[in-house]
């Protein structure tokens, strides 16, 4: 048969008037560039600015007054705390306070005055190799030209020749700078995030349109034991795909584990009950399979974007932070490299677990409150 074209016409009006029907469809196909539009053109940031960096000093001269206003110039360093001992200060790094921590020795302008190059340490938080780098960068040019204005007159011979201060960074949890150790870690909250949540988001839709939903509701069982039952096999096979990449990652990428892997499965437990949640909650919401993936695909975009995984999360502005605090993902990554890369236990980690309990609590309440007993 030869083409004709008042058939092909037929089959695109057709086309046409099914997107219409299905506006949750359409409704992806442009939210999805807009979002995508949205988050890559003002919230992804390569260079974060502004990082919190913590003070212990042990003079309160002019010229640590001046060392610090030139890194306060830089726009890379916000010091927001200042701390009277450097074990507090090392503490505030630890639990992510601070990405870096200034440590000025007390006789810092005497050994100045004499000549004899004092040291400052730098103690930068470098789990995140991309977040402190640029910031780590721009310190080399400060130990050279920090106290040009305060080295005047009889003492502008300090300035001959060599820097009149040393510098001393030390990039701890990650000195060597290696993306494996931020990356393969992160890892595990992404890969979870995306096969729970697509798995589940098609567990109700897909018995809806096998038509094996009838069985199900002729049953006695209620809607939070239908859930939960949908919902343990899966944590079973979260479980897996965590072992499976923290062996990998042991074994193949050399991740360093310093913390306790019976703390980092219990966590896992929570974060995977809520994507679980999210997944089922999709689920009622979505009347067939595509529609199902199109809601988790949307929700996935941001969370791996938003969440620090790809980009530094510091870097962001504050309205996408704020958009980032909400997701589990965020928080998740934050108790996975603090607990294999620093060694936290339970007690740093308290503060990030709770965003993910109420997440997961929330999407519950939504699951169980669009779940119906019935097809109608």
């Amino acid at each position: 048969m030869r083409f004709a074209f008042h058939r092909f016409w037929a089959v695109v009006l057709k086309e046409f008037i099914q997107m219409k029907r299905d506006r949750m469809t359409f409704g992806m196909m442009a939210g999805i560039p807009l979002l995508q539009l949205t988050l890559f053109g003002f919230a992804i940031n390569a260079d974060p600015k502004r990082l919190p960096t913590a003070v212990v000093a042990g003079d309160q001269g002019p010229f640590t007054r001046s060392f610090i206003a030139a890194m306060r110039h830089t726009e890379y360093f916000a010091f927001t705390r200042e701390f009277p001992t450097q074990a507090e200060a090392a503490r505030a790094l630890e639990l992510g306070d601070a990405q870096f921590v200034v440590n000025i020795p007390e006789d810092f302008s005497r050994r100045l005055l004499r000549g004899e190059q004092p040291s400052i340490l730098v103690e930068a938080d470098a789990t995140d190799p991309s977040a402190t780098g640029p910031a780590i960068a721009a310190l080399q040019n400060i130990a050279q030209n920090a106290l040009d204005r305060d080295l005047t007159g009889p003492l502008e011979k300090l300035r001959a020749g060599r820097a009149p201060i040393r510098l001393q960074v030390h990039a701890r949890y990650n000195p060597e700078n290696i993306t494996q150790y931020n990356v393969v870690p992160g890892l595990m909250g992404v890969v979870l995030t995306m096969t729970m949540i697509i798995i589940t988001a098609l567990a109700i839709t897909r018995e809806r349109e096998r038509g094996t939903m009838e069985n199900l509701l002729a049953t006695p069982a209620r809607p939070l034991e239908v859930m939960t039952g949908k919902i343990l096999p899966y944590i079973l096979v979260g479980y897996v795909q965590l072992t499976l990449i923290l062996l990998a990652a042991r074994f193949i990428f050399d991740v360093p584990m310093v913390g306790s892997l019976a703390l980092v499965y219990a966590v896992a437990l929570l974060f995977i009950a809520s994507n679980l949640a999210v997944g089922i909650t999709f689920s009622t919401l979505a009347r067939n399979q595509l529609q199902a993936v199109q809601m988790a695909f949307f929700f996935f975009l941001p969370s791996i974007l938003l969440s620090g995984f790809m980009f530094p999360f510091r870097g962001m502005p504050e309205w996408a932070q704020w958009v980032g605090s909400c997701l589990p993902l965020t928080h998740f990554l934050r108790i996975v490299r603090g607990i294999l890369l620093k060694g936290n236990g339970l007690t740093e980690i308290a503060p990030k677990l709770w965003p993910i309990l109420l997440f997961m609590t929330l999407a519950m309440t939504l699951a169980l409150k669009r779940y119906r007993q019935t097809l109608d």
